[in-house]
């Protein structure tokens, strides 16, 4: 049986929901490129791909615009190998900054250096000729004459370091009240920022931030960007916290947990004489017996229930018959036999009684308890 033929109206609807699905189908490879475009990326500080408050994507993405060529390095040693004549080297200090020993090379690299809010360490490998200086007379304003500055004019640089030269040999520029610096050395141009807010993403647009960024990153056509974001694999292993923990502060720790157990010592429970109380409530020992009793029944605990009641029989006549604790049951039978006067004579029936199997219901269980009963009163009227 064959399909009749496609009518002109079907083959219409079919290109039109062809057409309406292939539409859809591209609106929403656009939506998910737009949401992967402008999804927000976290990072570290200055971290250039990251979109955070402390992230620098946005300066990096200026900087692109207009025609720096940006190499994002992740290594000293990437850096090292990335500057040459002509570029700029950009180093912030972040929490994965490398070692002094790894920083060093970078001094005797070609081209200029920025170093951005630097650490005592990095300073003193990359900026030998620079001390920090008294926090004085910092302001937004360059108050100074270099170009980068002074065409950026008042920027919002948060609270920064200053710096100063560290001997009258060395002869630096110093703007915003030496939160800025420069000077000349080894035929290279070194800038130090002492703080690295005006280049992130939360305040490069405050002021001037955004010109003062421009104009120091942007300085060379070619920007080797420097700033950590995962430990180095080259680094010696890092100080440990209880390292960074001043040694005043680990005695003040100690002598706490010291104070600590010695107050818990002294208010410790201690085991003390025992002490008598009186009950709440007077239990009469036939409701104690009828109650073990019931407890013995409804687990079938004959056997229990048979020792209970001749162990019980033995401790009352004992003393009565003079023996031991320890006395055996044939040296049992023959004094209950002795001082019975004559009444139990049948030495099989008190072995059976008093020694003898478990009851093998609870009609035997009643009949032992009547028998060994029946033994003690005979003893005791004898």
């Amino acid at each position: 049986m064959t399909a009749g033929p496609v009518t002109p109206t079907a083959a219409r609807q079919w290109r039109t929901w062809r057409w309406a699905g292939l539409a859809l189908v591209v609106i929403a490879l656009i939506a998910l490129a737009s949401a992967w475009l402008t999804a927000p990326r976290p990072g570290g500080r200055m971290d250039p791909e990251s979109t955070s408050s402390d992230g620098a994507r946005a300066l990096i993405a200026l900087l692109r615009d207009q025609g720096v060529e940006v190499v994002v390095a992740d290594t000293a040693s990437e850096a090292r190998q990335a500057v040459r004549d002509g570029s700029l080297l950009l180093v912030a200090q972040t929490g994965y900054t490398a070692a002094p020993e790894l920083l060093r090379p970078l001094a005797d690299a070609p081209g200029d250096l920025l170093l951005i809010e630097p650490a005592a360490r990095t300073r003193e490998a990359l900026a030998p000729e620079l001390r920090r200086a008294p926090a004085i007379g910092l302001s937004g304003a360059p108050d100074c004459d270099l170009p980068e500055a002074d065409r950026a004019g008042t920027v919002s640089l948060g609270t920064p370091d200053a710096y100063a030269a560290t001997d009258d040999t060395t002869h630096i520029t110093s703007c915003y009240g030496g939160a800025l610096v420069r000077y000349h050395a080894g035929g290279r141009q070194i800038t130090v920022v002492g703080s690295a807010d005006f280049l992130t993403n939360s305040t490069l647009l405050q002021e001037g931030n955004a010109a003062l960024a421009m104009n120091l990153a942007g300085a060379q056509p070619r920007l080797i960007w420097y700033a950590p974001q995962h430990p180095d694999g080259e680094t010696s292993p890092g100080a440990s916290i209880s390292d960074l923990v001043p040694e005043q502060v680990s005695w003040i720790v100690w002598q706490a947990w010291l104070a600590v157990g010695l107050i818990a010592l002294w208010k410790v429970r201690r085991m003390g004489p025992l002490v008598t109380e009186d009950l709440p409530v007077v239990v009469r020992a036939s409701e104690t017996v009828e109650g073990r009793g019931r407890l013995y029944r409804s687990r079938r605990a004959r056997d229990r229930a048979a020792e209970a009641l001749r162990t019980a029989t033995l401790q009352r006549l004992s003393p009565r018959l003079g023996l031991g604790a320890n006395a055996q049951p044939p040296a049992i039978i023959a004094t209950i036999m002795a001082r019975s006067g004559g009444q139990l004579t049948d030495p099989q029936a008190l072995q059976h009684s008093l020694f003898g199997p478990t009851p093998s219901t609870d009609d035997d269980l009643v009949q032992l308890a009547h028998a060994l009963d029946d033994i003690e009163r005979q003893v005791a009227h004898s």
